[in-house]
């Protein structure tokens, strides 16, 4: 779900060449489910070894991760601790829209809709605590970094930012900014030629780079503020306003200060949960400093182990993967956005 401020924030288009050599912190609950949304066979299963185990995850953990190396962009995973306990009514809905999902896949399934069946699959998906460790063992055989983090992993990921240790984090959404993130990429993962949903028609997307010092002066708000416009709109952790978008939020913001004022003098007993509580997991959210961004080299023998032997991909491919590493980690070189950050 995420905030969704597209429509006031601006965004600058950048080649993927042009994140050579940045840290990217990436929210690892959200590609694990992307990867079990996106690949799958024509009938919606996904894919499985011969002893039956998925392995969707960690093919597209695999190839995306090895296609960031080649292009010299340096991926830190992070992954979600405990979240908030205002975000319990998020999670109910989606394990919900997850298992209505499912019932309309296997339906379908039974009456040969196939192309309808797929397309309930990819909303079925659910990552377990054993798909995570999997992922993490990948990426140790990698040599690539990953973060635990005791909250939201897209808190954390702002914590990395601001504490030096990645440049940027890497989301579809806006929350990232919300927790203080100095820099959001967009588009990191879709990147190339895509097909619009349901049209036979395809367009390029390219990486976006959103600056938070830039929106907020752009805006004329404070850090606070603009959790205040989220809070408007709708979170993770409260359904916001009905009828209030983006522009109305901020205009609302701008003329009360704070939401609070705009509580007390216009929206009293609009909010189904204290907003002011919902603020607080923005601005000060549940993060640690106890964590470690180290790359190593990686080990092909022990790439080759656990994704073959044990897991049966094919060694050609994963040969194809384990190259682009090695060809990454070769070319390794400068940051080339100096427009940013120096």
């Amino acid at each position: 779900m995420g905030v969704q401020l597209g429509d006031i924030v601006t965004k600058q288009k950048v080649e993927l060449e042009q994140l050579r050599g940045r840290v990217i912190a990436i929210d690892a609950m959200n590609s694990l489910y992307q990867f079990l949304s996106i690949i799958r066979q024509r009938d919606g299963e996904l894919l499985r070894d011969s002893k039956g185990r998925i392995t969707s995850h960690l093919s597209g953990l695999f190839y995306r991760t090895a296609n960031f190396v080649e292009a010299g962009v340096r991926p830190v995973y992070v992954f979600d601790g405990e979240p908030p306990r205002l975000k319990q009514r998020t999670v109910e809905q989606r394990r919900a829209v997850r298992a209505e999902a499912a019932e309309e896949w296997a339906k379908a399934l039974k009456e040969g809709r196939v192309e309808e069946a797929r397309k309930f699959a990819q909303r079925a998906g659910r990552v377990n605590e054993q798909m995570i460790r999997q992922a993490q063992t990948l990426l140790g055989h990698m040599g690539l970094p990953w973060v635990q983090a005791p909250g939201e992993g897209e808190a954390q990921a702002a914590h990395l930012i601001q504490r030096g240790d990645a440049w940027a984090a890497a989301s579809q959404d806006f929350d990232s900014l919300l927790f203080g993130a100095p820099m959001l990429v967009r588009n990191l993962a879709i990147t190339g030629r895509r097909k619009l949903p349901g049209k036979d028609v395809y367009i390029m997307v390219s990486p976006e780079v959103i600056e938070l010092k830039v929106v907020l002066e752009e805006l004329g708000v404070t850090q606070e503020q603009l959790v205040d416009i989220g809070i408007l709109i709708g979170t993770d952790y409260n359904e916001g306003v009905k009828g209030i978008g983006p522009k109305k939020a901020l205009e609302l913001v701008k003329k009360q200060g704070s939401i609070k004022e705009i509580v007390r003098t216009e929206l009293e007993e609009k909010f189904e949960v204290d907003p002011l509580e919902v603020r607080e997991i923005f601005l000060k959210p549940n993060v640690t400093a106890e964590y470690e961004v180290k790359w190593g080299e990686s080990d092909p023998e022990g790439i080759k182990r656990f994704l073959c032997d044990v897991h049966d991909f094919s060694e050609s491919r994963v040969q194809t993967g384990i190259d682009r590493l090695t060809k990454g980690r070769e070319k390794r070189g400068q940051p080339s956005l100096e427009k940013w950050f120096g």
